[in-house]
């Protein structure tokens, strides 16, 4: 996969040194002479250019990548990126990095984002994740998808603790893909009975989490 990434500060070489460990080709784009530094991931291509330019991005020959990455420290930059390389080069995939929480209502694909990544939201969702029993707790949304991945970690008074995942009314528009029980990984079993404390993860719809959240943590939502 090539993958062409704007930015190559510390988020962008790191997400390029990831890459290139996974067996990925990866292009380092930025406008500032001071951050090209080959040294710091040799396996990657590096181009001096801005990533908000149509000749940049030409230069880039960003119609040729799988992915773009707009990792720069500025959101409007991130959104210009990910805007022309999926209206104006046809790039299957874009990720843009969200710097600034009250700018991530911008991030959609109106800008040309299928992909948007918050490190506040991410790191609030994953506090959130560690503390909370029996609330939802949005970790990831699919935006091509319409679908978010989401955890629940299971009360000792839900009504399914002792139940068979398989006898468990989930809603349509809601699956169940891993539980995460005593630091293990478990895939979903007909017949694996949920217990006490197990972090369940989904991909859902938006409109079934308040419905999926009464299910399996009734009275903690006044059921």
């Amino acid at each position: 996969m090539r993958v062409a990434i704007a930015g190559a500060g510390a988020v962008g070489r790191s997400v390029a040194r990831e890459l290139i460990g996974n067996g990925h080709q990866v292009l380092l784009i930025d406008k500032n002479p001071d951050s090209i530094k080959p040294d710091r991931v040799a396996n990657a291509d590096w181009l001096l250019a801005d990533s908000c330019e149509l000749s940049s991005l030409e230069e880039a020959r960003v119609d040729l990548c799988d992915v773009v990455i707009a990792a720069t420290g500025d959101d409007k930059a991130n959104l210009v990126t990910s805007l022309l390389a999926k209206t104006e080069f046809g790039v299957p995939r874009t990720v843009a990095r969200v710097n600034h929480p009250n700018n991530e209502w911008l991030f959609t694909e109106a800008w040309g984002v299928d992909v948007n990544v918050s490190t506040p939201r991410i790191m609030s969702a994953l506090v959130e994740e560690a503390v909370t029993v029996g609330d939802l707790v949005r970790l990831f949304t699919f935006r091509q998808g319409n679908a978010n991945l989401v955890e629940l970690t299971l009360p000792d008074d839900s009504p399914y603790v002792g139940k068979p995942a398989g006898k468990v009314p989930f809603p349509t528009g809601a699956a169940l893909v891993t539980i995460l029980r005593d630091g293990q990984i478990y895939a979903p079993d007909h017949d694996q009975p949920l217990e006490r404390g197990d972090e369940l993860l989904f991909v859902c719809g938006a409109e079934v989490e308040d419905e999926l959240e009464m299910l399996l943590a009734p009275l903690e939502h006044g059921g």
